[in-house]
């Protein structure tokens, strides 16, 4: 004689799958905002800066940024500068 056991399983996955499915969307949705803000942070454009490195500031960049906010003087800045030129690797 074969008895069957319904421990309310089926009950547990009704419960279950729509937490379920809800998640899986939830995850979908957060991944596309995170790519989307991604791509308006840097440009858009991958490579647009730094050598086929989006969202990396180059030392140039980083070296103006420098200056702008008064943390080196002009004469740092410029030295700075030509080492940049003279060190700049070919492409």
């Amino acid at each position: 004689m074969v008895m069957y056991w319904d421990g309310g399983g089926w009950m547990w996955m009704m419960a279950i799958a729509p937490l379920v499915w809800i998640a899986l969307i939830g995850l979908v949705v957060w991944a596309v905002i995170r790519l989307s803000q991604n791509t308006s942070r840097t440009g858009g454009e991958a490579g647009s800066r730094d050598h086929g490195m989006p969202g990396r500031e180059s030392a140039e960049e980083i070296l103006d940024r420098r200056f702008a906010r008064g943390e080196i003087d002009a004469e740092e800045y410029t030295q700075a500068r030509g080492h940049l030129a003279r060190h700049r690797p070919e492409p």
